[in-house]
């Protein structure tokens, strides 16, 4: 049985052998087929053009050929002779038509002088035909049609004018506008093809543009969110090891933060994985708002944080969402800083709400002691820079004077881009 099945699959794998070969030299298989499968027709036409005077065909009426006694007086061999030499040239203009796609302007030259010599249109239909139908270039080909058609027009001087229309119009202009029809619907569906793989390789651009926007807005919510949440239980647990006197209790607040600082390690190791930092695609808009922050004060008051708070301007202004939760970003990340790199500090959110923006500052003093900070992702100000740069808004961040730290950004309310603050807004902008 495996004999008789791998006996059947021998001829279909030579088969498939055979058919890739053919499809690989499809081109080269075309040329032959093209000079070949003609010959026999040219021939013929050789034949009845070189016959036509003979037979009275030029004067306008049929005659009985006069060739005395040209049949006798030749042998067999020396007809066969004289009609090989004869029919040599044809098969050499034919044989040219391997070369119609590398050599044009030879093959078509070939024609011409072919037709100029025995009057047979034939080779040059084809010539113009293949000419027509692989190249664009439509005044070569005009000049070139113009050649042919005088050739013709020498090499049948004395025909009827019907005849010499009749080839004209069959071995003339019906190629070419044959050729012309295949060499402009194959154009067509070569731009069709390249623009259905632009298209598929468009698609698979924004996929990858829409993947990697997914993977960023991920990692930007998860240091946003989990780092943020983590941070605070760290913060916790070295405040309940500091001020409990249970060593039992002191043992398991120091185990959480020595956690914590490892769930942080490890989420820095995360985004480091999701986070393309040469992507600039906007990610999607967290919900919290500026009317979440008072629950966020109060949770880092929990921890221990010595915080105040400062609204200036208009805070009956209504401010649309997007804002809103750009400016409780900042603030969150504001905070997160000054608990990693500022243990102990005093704090200070200033929030001032103009015409068209918001401006929000992070300040704190200097920490009363060096603390150890946990580990972070280094993508916190990256991120919030690029949000606000996406708003249209602006970051900055740097020591104070004292040896604090301040951060301020400003988040438009009203338009894509706004400037530093004006002479009339924040009393805590720089330079004041």
């Amino acid at each position: 049985m495996t004999f008789r099945r791998r006996g059947r699959g021998r001829p279909a794998a030579l088969v498939r052998r055979v058919w890739h070969w053919c499809w690989r030299h499809r081109a080269r298989m075309a040329d032959w087929l093209f000079a070949l499968l003609p010959l026999p027709f040219v021939l013929l036409f050789q034949v009845l053009v070189a016959f036509a005077p003979m037979l009275g065909l030029v004067g306008g009426h049929l005659q009985e050929p006069d060739i005395g006694g040209t049949r006798e007086d030749l042998t067999s061999t020396q007809l066969m002779a004289g009609m090989a030499l004869y029919a040599l040239p044809g098969v050499l203009v034919m044989g040219l038509m391997l070369v119609r796609r590398s050599h044009p302007h030879l093959l078509l030259a070939a024609t011409g002088l072919f037709l100029l010599l025995t009057g047979n249109p034939f080779p040059a239909g084809l010539a113009l035909y293949s000419y027509a139908g692989h190249f664009a270039n439509r005044r070569a080909l005009a000049v070139w049609f113009g050649l042919h058609t005088a050739v013709l027009l020498v090499s049948h001087w004395g025909y009827p004018p019907g005849t010499v229309a009749f080839l004209w119009v069959m071995f003339l202009v019906v190629p070419t506008l044959l050729g012309l029809w295949v060499g402009t619907r194959r154009q067509l569906v070569y731009r069709l093809q390249e623009r259905a793989a632009r298209l598929e390789r468009e698609q698979h651009l924004m996929a990858e543009q829409a993947i990697t926007g997914e993977r960023t807005r991920i990692a930007r919510e998860m240091h946003d969110v989990v780092a943020h949440r983590v941070s605070l239980m760290v913060l916790h647990a070295g405040g309940l090891e500091v001020s409990t006197q249970d060593p039992h209790s002191v043992e398991t607040a120091g185990l959480i933060r020595t956690t914590g600082r490892e769930a942080l390690a490890e989420l820095r190791g995360i985004l480091g994985v999701l986070r393309d930092g040469e992507t600039d695609t906007a990610p999607t808009a967290p919900q919290p708002v500026l009317s979440d922050l008072d629950r966020l004060f109060e949770e880092w008051r929990d921890a221990g944080m010595d915080l105040r708070r400062e609204d200036t301007g208009d805070t009956h202004t209504p401010v649309p969402q997007a804002a809103q939760r750009t400016a409780y970003r900042v603030v969150q990340e504001g905070l997160t800083n000054v608990a990693k790199h500022a243990t102990g500090a005093r704090v200070t959110v200033h929030l001032h709400r103009g015409n068209d923006r918001i401006e929000a500052e992070v300040a704190n003093t200097p920490a009363p002691a060096p603390a150890d900070p946990p580990p972070g992702s280094g993508y916190g100000l990256a991120g919030l820079g690029e949000r606000l740069t996406l708003a249209g808004g602006s970051l900055s961040a740097g020591p104070c004077p004292d040896g604090g730290w301040r951060m301020r950004a400003i988040v438009p309310t009203d338009r894509p881009d706004t400037e530093e603050g004006d002479a009339d807004g924040d009393p805590h902008a720089p330079g004041r």
